[in-house]
Protein backbone atom coordinates (compact mmCIF):
# COMPACT_ATOMS: atom_id res chain seq x y z
CA UNK A 1 0.00 0.00 0.00
CA UNK A 2 2.72 2.32 0.93
CA UNK A 3 3.86 1.91 -3.24
CA UNK A 4 0.28 2.79 -4.27
CA UNK A 5 0.30 5.71 -2.06
CA UNK A 6 3.48 6.89 -2.85
CA UNK A 7 3.16 6.92 -6.49
CA UNK A 8 -0.05 8.66 -6.34
CA UNK A 9 1.97 11.60 -4.90
CA UNK A 10 4.39 11.96 -7.57
CA UNK A 11 1.28 12.43 -10.34
CA UNK A 12 1.18 15.84 -9.01
CA UNK A 13 4.53 16.52 -9.03
CA UNK A 14 4.89 15.16 -12.06
CA UNK A 15 2.15 16.98 -13.98
CA UNK A 16 3.35 20.32 -12.33
CA UNK A 17 6.77 19.89 -14.01
CA UNK A 18 5.27 19.04 -17.18
CA UNK A 19 3.39 21.93 -17.26
CA UNK A 20 6.12 24.24 -16.20
CA UNK A 21 8.55 22.76 -19.20
CA UNK A 22 5.81 23.33 -20.97
CA UNK A 23 5.47 27.05 -20.19
CA UNK A 24 9.26 27.48 -20.21
CA UNK A 25 9.61 26.27 -23.98
CA UNK A 26 6.47 28.72 -24.61
CA UNK A 27 8.17 31.48 -23.46
CA UNK A 28 11.49 30.92 -25.36
CA UNK A 29 9.47 30.53 -28.04
CA UNK A 30 8.22 33.47 -28.40
CA UNK A 31 11.71 34.98 -27.53
CA UNK A 32 13.36 33.44 -30.27
CA UNK A 33 10.42 33.98 -32.81
CA UNK A 34 10.59 37.85 -32.04
CA UNK A 35 14.28 37.52 -32.42
CA UNK A 36 14.66 36.22 -35.61
CA UNK A 37 11.39 37.52 -37.19
CA UNK A 38 10.59 41.24 -35.49
CA UNK A 39 10.79 43.82 -38.21
CA UNK A 40 14.33 45.38 -38.62
CA UNK A 41 14.57 48.95 -37.58
CA UNK A 42 15.50 51.25 -40.60
CA UNK A 43 18.63 53.00 -40.48
CA UNK A 44 18.32 56.61 -40.11
CA UNK A 45 21.48 58.09 -40.91
CA UNK A 46 21.08 60.69 -38.44
CA UNK A 47 18.19 62.70 -39.31
CA UNK A 48 18.77 63.05 -42.87
CA UNK A 49 17.17 60.25 -44.85
CA UNK A 50 14.95 58.85 -41.68
CA UNK A 51 12.29 56.92 -43.59
CA UNK A 52 9.07 57.80 -41.46
CA UNK A 53 5.61 56.41 -42.01
CA UNK A 54 4.04 59.59 -41.79
CA UNK A 55 5.00 60.66 -45.21
CA UNK A 56 3.29 63.26 -47.14
CA UNK A 57 3.58 63.81 -50.81
CA UNK A 58 3.50 67.36 -50.77
CA UNK A 59 0.49 67.61 -53.34
CA UNK A 60 -1.49 70.66 -52.70
CA UNK A 61 -4.78 69.04 -54.42
CA UNK A 62 -6.11 66.17 -52.71
CA UNK A 63 -9.57 67.52 -54.17
CA UNK A 64 -8.50 66.09 -57.30
CA UNK A 65 -10.30 62.73 -58.74
CA UNK A 66 -8.34 59.63 -57.39
CA UNK A 67 -6.86 57.68 -60.19
CA UNK A 68 -6.79 53.72 -59.51
CA UNK A 69 -3.39 51.16 -59.98
CA UNK A 70 -0.21 51.89 -58.33
CA UNK A 71 0.57 55.45 -57.63
CA UNK A 72 4.03 56.77 -58.73
CA UNK A 73 5.22 59.89 -57.26
CA UNK A 74 6.83 62.10 -59.98
CA UNK A 75 9.55 65.18 -60.46
CA UNK A 76 10.33 68.36 -62.49
CA UNK A 77 13.45 69.87 -61.24
CA UNK A 78 15.23 69.44 -57.90
CA UNK A 79 17.97 71.73 -56.93
CA UNK A 80 21.15 71.27 -54.09
CA UNK A 81 24.80 72.71 -54.14
CA UNK A 82 27.66 71.16 -55.18
CA UNK A 83 29.18 69.20 -52.38
CA UNK A 84 25.83 68.72 -50.68
CA UNK A 85 25.41 65.32 -48.94
CA UNK A 86 22.13 64.96 -49.20
CA UNK A 87 18.96 66.01 -51.73
CA UNK A 88 15.61 67.67 -50.55
CA UNK A 89 13.28 65.50 -52.22
CA UNK A 90 10.29 63.75 -51.15
CA UNK A 91 10.63 59.72 -52.43
CA UNK A 92 8.19 57.43 -50.88
CA UNK A 93 5.03 55.16 -51.26
CA UNK A 94 1.90 56.56 -51.80
CA UNK A 95 -0.43 55.65 -48.55
CA UNK A 96 -3.03 54.60 -51.24
CA UNK A 97 -1.20 51.65 -52.59
CA UNK A 98 -1.74 48.26 -51.92
CA UNK A 99 2.24 47.47 -52.94
CA UNK A 100 5.55 48.28 -51.23
CA UNK A 101 8.58 50.07 -53.33
CA UNK A 102 12.29 49.54 -53.58
CA UNK A 103 13.25 53.61 -55.01
CA UNK A 104 16.81 53.91 -56.42
CA UNK A 105 17.57 57.73 -56.92
CA UNK A 106 20.15 57.63 -60.01
CA UNK A 107 21.61 59.62 -62.85
CA UNK A 108 21.15 59.05 -66.70
CA UNK A 109 24.61 57.29 -66.80
CA UNK A 110 23.71 54.99 -64.28
CA UNK A 111 25.22 56.04 -60.64
CA UNK A 112 22.87 55.30 -58.06
CA UNK A 113 23.29 57.84 -55.31
CA UNK A 114 20.51 56.23 -53.16
CA UNK A 115 18.66 52.79 -52.22
CA UNK A 116 15.93 52.13 -50.47
CA UNK A 117 14.84 49.75 -48.12
CA UNK A 118 11.17 48.45 -48.24
CA UNK A 119 9.05 51.47 -48.65
CA UNK A 120 5.36 50.21 -47.35
CA UNK A 121 2.13 52.36 -48.08
CA UNK A 122 2.44 55.51 -46.27
CA UNK A 123 6.24 55.39 -45.71
CA UNK A 124 9.22 57.81 -47.06
CA UNK A 125 11.73 60.29 -46.71
CA UNK A 126 12.18 64.24 -47.54
CA UNK A 127 15.54 64.57 -47.39
CA UNK A 128 17.50 61.79 -49.41
CA UNK A 129 21.43 60.84 -48.39
CA UNK A 130 23.69 60.58 -51.15
CA UNK A 131 26.17 57.88 -52.00
CA UNK A 132 28.26 60.94 -52.91
CA UNK A 133 28.74 64.51 -53.78
CA UNK A 134 27.93 65.57 -57.49
CA UNK A 135 29.93 69.02 -59.02
CA UNK A 136 27.82 71.76 -60.40
CA UNK A 137 25.76 70.81 -63.08
CA UNK A 138 23.23 70.06 -64.56
CA UNK A 139 22.03 66.44 -64.84
CA UNK A 140 18.93 64.23 -65.80
CA UNK A 141 18.11 62.37 -62.92
CA UNK A 142 15.42 59.56 -61.86
CA UNK A 143 13.70 57.67 -58.92
CA UNK A 144 13.06 53.73 -60.02
CA UNK A 145 10.42 52.46 -58.24
CA UNK A 146 10.85 49.08 -57.99
CA UNK A 147 6.78 47.47 -57.00
CA UNK A 148 6.61 44.64 -54.78
CA UNK A 149 3.98 42.52 -53.29
CA UNK A 150 3.62 43.10 -49.30
CA UNK A 151 3.47 39.52 -47.73
CA UNK A 152 7.04 37.78 -46.90
CA UNK A 153 7.96 36.62 -50.39
CA UNK A 154 8.04 40.52 -51.84
CA UNK A 155 7.40 39.29 -54.96
CA UNK A 156 8.09 41.77 -58.41
CA UNK A 157 5.27 43.34 -59.65
CA UNK A 158 6.00 46.04 -62.10
CA UNK A 159 8.56 49.33 -61.94
CA UNK A 160 8.59 52.79 -63.00
CA UNK A 161 10.95 55.73 -63.63
CA UNK A 162 10.35 59.43 -62.85
CA UNK A 163 12.58 61.58 -64.42
CA UNK A 164 13.58 65.08 -63.22
CA UNK A 165 16.48 67.90 -64.46
CA UNK A 166 18.70 67.96 -60.91
CA UNK A 167 20.37 71.67 -60.54
CA UNK A 168 23.71 71.74 -58.56
CA UNK A 169 24.91 75.53 -57.87
CA UNK A 170 28.04 76.34 -56.98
Amino acid sequence: MDKAKEKSNKKPLIIIIAILVIAALAVGGVVVYNGFFAEKPTPSNGVVGKISDGWDTGLEDETAPKKTGIQIPGYGTAVMKSGDESLSLSIGNPKENKCGFYATLKLEDGTVLYESELLKPGYGLTEVPLNQTLEAGEYTAMVVYKCVTLDEEHTPLNSAESEFKLIVSD
